[in-house]
Formats: C-alpha cells, structure tokens, sequence
C-alpha cells in the first residue's frame, strides 16, 4: 500500500508553502530544519526531482542526495543541477562547480541563471567566501539561494507535475561512463575523497 500524505500538508502546495517557511538552505545546516518532514515530503511520492528539492529546501541533504545519486547523467540535468545545489549547500563547492559546469548548457540551468554560469560560479564563489572567511551578505546570499530553487523547483513543477509517481524508477538514468569511473574510484581508493 503507498504512503498517505501528511494530513497537515496533503497536496503539493501545501507542503510547498510551508517548505517556503523555513530558513533559506545556504550552509551546511548539520541535520534537517525539521526533521518530522522527511517523511512527510516522501509521503506525497512526487517526482523524484521535486522531491530532492523538497528535502534540500528543509536542509535534509542525506535524503536529499540518496535521490540525486539517482539522476547524475543526461538526460536527467534537473536532478544533475540538483546535485550540484546540493553539494554547494553541504560546502563541498569545488563539487558544487563541477556539476554546475555539467549542466550549464540546460534549459533548467540556463533559466535559473539567464546571465550565464559565470553568473552561477561567481554566487558559489561568495558562499564559499561566507562559509571560509565569515564574508558576505547572509541575507542576501541566502535570497539567491533560495531563488535559485525555486527556479529549479517551478521548472520540475511544470515539467513533471504534482501528481503522485508510484514508480519513480523510470526517472533514474544509468550513470554515464565518466561518472561510473568517478564513482568506482571514489569507492575503491582511486582519485575520490574517501578510501576503504
């Protein structure tokens, strides 16, 4: 039997609305805003791009990027670019650059950032300035932050839909040859950032 949605967010908008509550996610918050809406974002069985928005919106990263690991090679940008928002908001920037360069040539990247991927870079670069020297304009930067998803969000929006998705498998792509070669030699002690 499928989940039921959350009584107190039974649609979409609901949840949405309420998501559009919380702090803007800007740096690595540590653990969710709240982590009651975890199972309250998974209840509604969006599609798997408005659900990583969701949890990245509620600063729920681990949730967050179980999904993305999902959609990281064309065709999937909307969650490619998702991953990068991700890894932005967690501090991993030089990771947060390298997917926004991967999809900088997308409609979804493009219409979030109409002035360019320097554009992008240069944001990324001030959050990292935030994050490391303790510069920048919070309020401001988190304003941007939060823009930017929801750009993402309303293009997923009017993309996929709201409706329920019972089978989200059709949305996973199989990762390209470059990404299964990063991957494999993150895992097995190659070139990646941690070593069994």
């Amino acid at each position: 039997m499928a989940n039921q949605p959350d009584p107190k967010f039974p649609t979409f908008s609901a949840l949405y609305t309420h998501l559009l509550t919380l702090p803007a996610p800007l740096l690595p918050p540590g653990k969710a805003t709240s982590p009651t809406l975890t199972s309250s974002i998974a209840a509604l069985s969006l599609h798997p791009t408005l659900e990583t928005a969701f949890h990245i919106l509620n600063n729920d990263l681990p949730s967050a990027h179980f999904l993305v690991r999902h959609m990281q090679s064309p065709p999937a940008y909307e969650g490619m670019f998702l991953h990068g928002i991700l890894h932005r908001i967690e501090g991993d920037y030089d990771n947060a650059r390298a997917w926004y360069d991967n999809v900088s040539a997308s409609e979804v990247f493009q219409r979030t950032w109409p002035r360019g991927k320097d554009d992008a870079l240069d944001f990324i670069a001030r959050v990292e300035k935030l994050k490391k020297d303790g510069v920048g304009d919070v309020e401001e930067l988190g304003k941007r932050s939060l823009e930017e998803i929801k750009e993402v969000v309303e293009w997923c929006r009017g993309k996929f839909g709201e409706q329920r998705v019972e089978d989200a498998s059709g949305a996973w792509v199989k990762p390209d040859e470059a990404n299964r070669q990063m991957a494999e030699e993150m895992v097995s002690g190659g070139e990646g950032f941690r070593k069994f």
